[in-house]
């Protein structure tokens, strides 16, 4: 509360009702050097508090005349636990021209709405207070908890730790593990960071070579050679194809599938699993890498859309407490990244073969060789106007490739994917970012060869975008394509 008065750069201050509440506060106040008059109606409270040296006086808080002992004062704090003198304390204040800046003690969100529209400027309950308190309290002593019950994990390391990341990996995957290996290293235990397919996107690229993150492709190590495995930022990328058992999983995502992990730490209510490893970083009061802090924070940024999408206090904080640690420049050129010239040429034919229905738009690229181009093709054609919706499909290597984006809070277009193409091929993603692969044989039920292209092209576009338009729950593609401009 002192933090409060103390922004409101006040100097002088009037308790009225000094109960428990009120001496702490007026004990508080008093250390600090602050003028503070002191009204109560208990004598023999009043003079305990004088027997304190503190000036406390007997008046009823209820009456009109206190009004007058107490308008030289900035401040007016009414702390009574009988709210009903608190509210005519309030009332009679503003009633007789008073513009202090008043405090009034509420005891239920009833009078809290009360005391507010009789004119306080801050209404606190104080059993809300201690709730908040307790819950603070107790989020401290979990954490503690739980990041003992992770070092004890990484300490059980005998020879090295997989930390294994979902599918063509995003910035807040990335930065997780980067994260957990930190804590790894603190512990005298290595740890490598095992990836399937491939860095997409030529943002992910930019992030992982410019902070100077090692990475491993799955396809190029033996599982083997790991005696613990940690799933993080995994719980949307499906099942890991792994026969060990797994030892920790961290994400902010319930995972799909049953593990009976030795050490868990999955909490829906942030945004970023990145907050979480920074959570964990600083209650293990680690030396924080640059590279690493800088990653962090552009996990948080990315996951929430620059915090603005599902962005909690949590994130808030550890954002904040990430940020001078962090190489802005180093951000800067991650934000920017250059754009090929065939990013540009699949951009430009994803806008001429764009088909949009409602606020839903999906367009076929053609045969591309960057499959990354898909990628960013749909999240730029997610800023056109009235677009809450895309999907941006190609083929390449006898596969079709489809990257969607979605900024649509009622659509989850990971299972909107899911729904569609699960059935013929791999789908990996979450609510606002999803990709498939899907085989074209099995999809057209023909045999790819160079004769046959264009009757593939325009199959897979008229199927592709039937199927799309279906699972997202609007009336499919019927022939051609539409430009919707």
């Amino acid at each position: 509360m002192s933090s409060g008065i103390t922004m409101a750069s006040m100097s002088t201050y009037a308790i009225l009702g000094c109960g428990s509440v009120g001496h702490a506060v007026a004990e508080e106040l008093e250390s600090e050097g602050k003028d503070v008059l002191i009204l109560d109606m208990d004598e023999g409270r009043v003079e305990a508090l004088r027997d304190q040296d503190l000036d406390a006086r007997s008046a009823d808080i209820r009456d009109n005349s206190i009004t007058s002992e107490v308008d030289d004062r900035d401040v007016i704090l009414i702390l009574s636990s009988d709210v009903e003198a608190n509210m005519a304390a309030v009332t009679n204040v503003r009633d007789s021209g008073g513009e202090q800046f008043i405090i009034a003690r509420a005891s239920d969100p009833v009078s809290a709405d009360e005391l507010t529209e009789a004119g306080a400027d801050v209404v606190i309950n104080p059993s809300s207070v201690i709730a908040d308190s307790a819950l603070r309290a107790l989020e401290t002593g979990e954490l503690e908890y739980k990041a003992t019950q992770l070092a004890d994990v990484i300490d059980d390391t005998d020879s090295r730790m997989a930390i294994l990341i979902h599918r063509s990996p995003d910035p807040d995957s990335i930065a997780s593990a980067a994260a957990l290996r930190l804590i790894a290293e603190s512990r005298d235990v290595e740890a490598d960071i095992v990836y399937k397919g491939e860095i997409g996107h030529q943002e992910n690229r930019a992030f992982v070579n410019l902070l100077g993150i090692e990475l491993i492709s799955g396809a190029e190590t033996e599982l083997e050679e790991y005696d613990t495995f940690a799933l993080v930022d995994h719980a949307k990328g499906g099942e890991p194809e792994i026969d060990q058992e797994i030892d920790v999983i961290i994400d902010h995502f319930e995972p799909d599938h049953a593990h009976d992990a030795r050490f868990m730490d999955v909490r829906p209510n942030v945004s970023a699993t990145s907050t979480i490893l920074t959570k964990y970083i600083q209650e293990l009061d680690l030396n924080l890498d640059q590279d690493v802090a800088t990653a962090l924070l552009y996990g948080i940024r990315a996951e929430t859309l620059d915090f603005k999408r599902d962005t909690t206090p949590a994130d808030l904080t550890a954002a904040a407490y990430l940020y001078p640690f962090a190489d802005h420049d180093t951000l800067e050129q991650v934000e920017s990244p250059s754009m090929s010239p065939e990013t540009l040429d699949v951009l430009a034919e994803a806008i001429r073969n764009r088909e949009v229905k409602g606020s839903h738009l999906i367009s076929n690229a053609g045969f591309i060789r960057d499959r990354d181009a898909l990628s960013q093709a749909a999240q730029h054609l997610l800023n056109l106007e009235g677009i809450t919706t895309t999907a941006v499909f190609a083929l390449a290597d006898d596969t079709i490739y489809l990257a969607a984006r979605s900024k649509d809070i009622r659509m989850d277009i990971g299972a909107v994917l899911a729904d569609a193409f699960a059935d013929i091929g791999d789908t990996a993603g979450h609510s606002t970012d999803a990709s498939a692969e899907i085989p074209l044989g099995i999809f057209t039920g023909i045999e790819t060869n160079e004769d046959n292209r264009d009757t593939l092209l325009e199959l897979t576009e008229q199927a592709v975008k039937t199927k799309l338009f279906e699972a997202m729950g609007v009336e499919g593609s019927e022939g051609g394509s539409s430009n919707g401009g």
